[in-house]
């Protein structure tokens, strides 16, 4: 088979997501664990962090997760102490999702990760800004 075969795994765009999409996630596991999150649960960290209260819809949005993926994640952050689930007094068919004072406390080690995830990659900064700006348009394509 030659760089001419548009069936060729090396040429596949959905091959090489996939593959860094794995990679980079394994990049996080070792630094999240000491957190008690795995890698889809410091993402709706990430969201919460960013804006808190959030009801449940607004949180799916952001993640782009379905609210049947996204409840289980946020049963385990509950667990775990680091948010609270309870019903929007201005709207009671609304779950407001808002963090606990452990959970607002974590995000100072959070603050860790960005940059030892880039040490790790050994990328240039910008080359990775052009990846994010790039995967931004990807995503928005595929939408």
């Amino acid at each position: 088979m030659s760089d001419e075969d548009p069936l060729a795994l090396e040429r596949q765009v959905c091959f090489a997501l996939s593959v860094a999409a794995r990679s980079v996630v394994a990049i996080y596991r070792p630094l999240l664990e000491p957190m008690g999150l795995t890698h889809p649960q410091y993402l709706v960290m990430l969201a919460l962090w960013g804006e808190s209260p959030l009801t449940v819809r607004r949180l799916s949005e952001l993640l782009a997760l379905d609210p049947g993926t996204l409840s289980p994640l946020l049963k385990r952050l509950e667990a775990i102490g680091y948010l609270r689930r309870e019903r929007d007094r201005a709207d009671e068919r609304s779950l407001a999702i808002t963090l606990t004072g452990t959970g607002q406390a974590l995000r100072e080690e959070a603050l860790k990760i960005p940059p030892a995830v880039v040490a790790k990659l050994g990328m240039p900064i910008e080359d990775l800004q052009k990846l994010h700006a790039s995967l931004t348009s990807v995503i928005a394509a595929a939408s």
